[in-house]
C-alpha cells in the first residue's frame, strides 16, 4: 500500500522562484505517478495546486501564513494537526524545517549547506535560522532528501549526518516550459527589455554573495568594454537575499555599457530570456543543485558556470567553466563571445544533457524516500 504523503507547500513565495519551481515540478510529477497526496499551502496557491494535482486533497492554511513568524509556528503546531486529520503516513517538508512533534515520519529537503561552509556569503539572520533548522532536521527527520551528491557529502562532513538516512534526488526541469525558444519568443523578451535585438549576457537568480554577481559585473565589463558592439548584461530575478557589493560594482560600469535589471520575469518569459542570450552566466561560489543552470541548458543556452559544489554534476561536459574571480570570468566570457561555433556546440550539448533530468525521475526518487520513511517508523 502506498503511503499518503502530506507535502507542506506553505513556504513557497509569491514570486515562485527556485523553491516554487521545485515544489510545482515535484507535485505535478508525483500526481502523474499516482501518489496519494495531501498538499498544505497558502490560500493564494489553493487553485494552483488543485490544478497541478487534481486528485490531491488541498488544505489551505490560515491567512496569517503570509507572515513568516506565523508560518513557522503553524509548521510546528498546525501541520501535525493536518497530518492527523487527513490520515497522512509521511510529512514532507520541502524547505529545511521539521515539526518536532509530527506524529508520523518526516522527510525534509535540505537544498544546500553553504550557510555552514560559507556563512559569510549569507544574510546573518536568515543564515542563523537555516543553520538551526538544518541541524534539527539532521537529528530529527526520518529521512533527508538532497538534490546532489555534493550536498549529501557536505551534509555528512559538516553536520556528521548519517549517510544511511540521506537520499539524493536530482531536481528536474519541465521540458514543456524550458525548451529552445522560437524566434518570436526571443523577440518579445528582447523588446520588453528594451534591447530590440541587441546581444546580451544573461544572469538569472538572487542577488546574494554566494551567487558572485559583483565579480560577474566586473568580469563582464573587462570582457566587453573595448568591443565595437558590446553585449548588454541582464540581471534577472529578485533580490532573494542581500549583497552590498552589487551596487558598488554597478557604480563602476562605464556609461557606454548597459546593465538591465528587470526584476522577476514570468516563467513564460524565461525560455526567451535564456535561449536568446549570447551566454547565460552563473558563476556561483556554491550551489546545492543549480536549477537555473539546468533550465538554461534546457533552453539551448551556452552556459558559463563554476566547478564549485554540485554544478559539475548538473553541467557535465555541456557547459563552460570558469573560476569565480573577475579576471577568470572576463577571459571565459571573451572566449565565448568571440567563438560562435563553440557557443553552438555548447548549446546543442546542453539540450541533450538536460534531457537526463526530469521531474518524473526526481519524483520516483522522492517516492522511494517516502516509502523508506514509512517503513522505518513501522519497524520494518
Amino acid at each position: 500500500m502506498a503511503p499518503r504523503i502530506l507535502v507542506d507547500a506553505t513556504a513557497v513565495p509569491a514570486d515562485r522562484g527556485a523553491l516554487g519551481r521545485y515544489v510545482d515540478g515535484l507535485l505535478g510529477a508525483l500526481h502523474e505517478l499516482g501518489a496519494d497526496l495531501v498538499v498544505a499551502c497558502q490560500r493564494s496557491d489553493e487553485a494552483r495546486y488543485g490544478a497541478l494535482a487534481p486528485r490531491a486533497r488541498i488544505v489551505a492554511g490560515p491567512v496569517t501564513l503570509v507572515h513568516r513568524s506565523a508560518r513557522l509556528a503553524w509548521e510546528q503546531n498546525g501541520l501535525p494537526l493536518v497530518a492527523r486529520q487527513t490520515g497522512a503516513d509521511v510529512i514532507h517538508q520541502p524547505y529545511y524545517m521539521v515539526p518536532l512533534q509530527a506524529g508520523c515520519p518526516t522527510v525534509v529537503t535540505v537544498h544546500d549547506v553553504t550557510h555552514f561552509s560559507e556563512p559569510e556569503e549569507h544574510d546573518p539572520v536568515r543564515s542563523g535560522y537555516l543553520r538551526s533548522a538544518t541541524r534539527t532536521a539532521a537529528r530529527r527527520a526520518t529521512r533527508l532528501i538532497v538534490p546532489s551528491n555534493a550536498t549529501r557529502d557536505e551534509l555528512v562532513r559538516l553536520l556528521a549526518a548519517d549517510p544511511a538516512r540521506i537520499d539524493v534526488a536530482y531536481h528536474g526541469v519541465d521540458h514543456r516550459v524550458f525548451r529552445p525558444p522560437a524566434a518570436d519568443e526571443v523577440k518579445r523578451v528582447s523588446d520588453r527589455l528594451g534591447l530590440h535585438g541587441h546581444p546580451y549576457i544573461a544572469y538569472l537568480g538572487a542577488l546574494e554573495p554566494r551567487k558572485n554577481v559583483p565579480n560577474l559585473i566586473r568580469g563582464w565589463v573587462r570582457a566587453v568594454a573595448e568591443m565595437h558592439e558590446p553585449p548588454a548584461l541582464v540581471l534577472a530575478g529578485g533580490p532573494g537575499g542581500w549583497d552590498d557589493e552589487v551596487d558598488a560594482a554597478l557604480a563602476t560600469v562605464p556609461v557606454h555599457l548597459r546593465v538591465i535589471r528587470p526584476g522577476y520575469l514570468s516563467q513564460a518569459s524565461l525560455p526567451g530570456l535564456l535561449g536568446g542570450a549570447l551566454a547565460v552566466t552563473l558563476p556561483s561560489r556554491g550551489e546545492g543543485f543549480g536549477l537555473p543552470v539546468l533550465e538554461a541548458m534546457a533552453c539551448g543556452a551556452p552556459v558559463l558556470t563554476t566547478r564549485r559544489s554540485s554544478l559539475p554534476e548538473v553541467g557535465g561536459d555541456a557547459v563552460a567553466y570558469t573560476e569565480p574571480d573577475a579576471d577568470a570570468i572576463a577571459a571565459a566570457l571573451r572566449e565565448l563571445i568571440s567563438d560562435p561555433g563553440r557557443r553552438t556546440a555548447l548549446a546543442e550539448a546542453a539540450v541533450r544533457r538536460s534531457e537526463r533530468f526530469s521531474w518524473t525521475v526526481s519524483a520516483e526518487a522522492h517516492l522511494r524516500s517516502y516509502r523508506h520513511a514509512a517503513g522505518l517508523l513501522a519497524g520494518q
